[in-house]
């Protein structure tokens, strides 16, 4: 595919439609801890990544083919599918998942969310339309103390223990940030959201699959309970084919930078799901930690600052 000779610049004060994909591709990325623990007792680390990537690249390749698009033959785009599919899925995947087995969730989910502090370094590097300002950096660092205290620091409890866990889902936060800005190149080649998703998934799967092969050997393992097989299949279709859709589509639009603040709003929207439909109550530390991340949010999108500055 050739690349496109003018392109819209990235927006790097998102709209509400915006904020709302953003809101969703949460709720799809913060199930997936849950779904996580519930297959982690059945279904050893390298199989579940495999599961995942599978079923995901599976349910994307039905997509794309309804959709009558296709995917790039050229063989440079291969390997940077490959690429990107190591450092977003393959790679990060496998280290939280390894990480959870050695670590609580809370914990892996306040490791993940310095992804947007790795992305900020990263982008003002790599990028000349997303650098570093004061109120960026700023609000990164307030969203992720409103984590902390959401969160709740009961979970920084084992942070002195289970190092190599801590740092392996640290490392995975900064393959995101890595992979995000890098995969921006996909915007500039004019290739589909839908098509990027399933080339990197499509990758993912190739590269985790004979791993878990040869270190799982899931043939020798007992059958997974039901609850497994529908949490693995689960984190195929929603978590990873439609949630890398929504993923490409903010990526071409809003940047690497404003698309890495997913990860401070999956534990308040996984909190709020629990509320609402467990009926699971909201406690005042939950109430502060959700205020903190909208401060931190408003004072990166900068309409709130710049209203009050007027």
């Amino acid at each position: 595919m050739s690349s496109s000779p003018a392109l819209p610049p990235i927006r790097l004060a998102m709209s509400w439609l915006d904020w709302a994909t953003l809101v969703g591709l949460s709720m799809l990325w913060g199930s997936s801890f849950f779904m996580v623990e519930v297959a982690n007792d059945f279904v050893p680390p390298f199989t579940l990544v495999a599961g995942r990537v599978c079923f995901g690249a599976l349910a994307l390749h039905v997509l794309v083919r309804a959709a009558g698009q296709r995917l790039p033959t050229n063989p440079r785009l291969l390997l940077t599918f490959l690429g990107i599919g190591a450092v977003n899925n393959a790679l990060p995947f496998s280290l939280i998942v390894w990480g959870q087995t050695e670590i609580a969730s809370g914990l892996a989910s306040i490791l993940n969310a310095t992804t947007p502090l790795f992305t900020v370094v990263v982008a003002h590097v790599m990028t000349s339309d997303e650098r570093m300002t004061v109120s960026r950096v700023g609000g990164v660092l307030v969203g992720f103390a409103g984590v902390v205290v959401l969160v709740g620091p009961d979970a920084l409890a084992g942070l002195g223990s289970a190092l190599l866990a801590q740092f392996a889902v640290l490392g995975a936060a900064l393959c995101y940030a890595l992979a995000t800005v890098f995969g921006r190149r996909f915007r500039r080649l004019g290739i589909p959201p839908l098509v990027s998703a399933t080339g990197q998934v499509t990758a993912a799967a190739l590269l985790i699959l004979p791993t878990a092969l040869v270190i799982d050997r899931p043939w020798t393992l007992p059958v997974p309970s039901g609850s497994a097989v529908a949490a693995v299949v689960s984190l195929g279709v929603l978590s990873t084919a439609v949630a890398y859709i929504l993923y490409y589509r903010l990526l071409g639009t809003v940047g690497a930078t404003n698309l890495m603040l997913v990860t401070f709003l999956v534990p308040v929207t996984a909190i709020s799901l629990g509320t609402l439909g467990l009926g699971e109550q909201l406690g005042l530390a939950d109430l502060a930690g959700m205020a903190l991340i909208a401060a931190g949010l408003a004072a990166i999108d900068g309409r709130v600052v710049r209203a009050l500055r007027r």
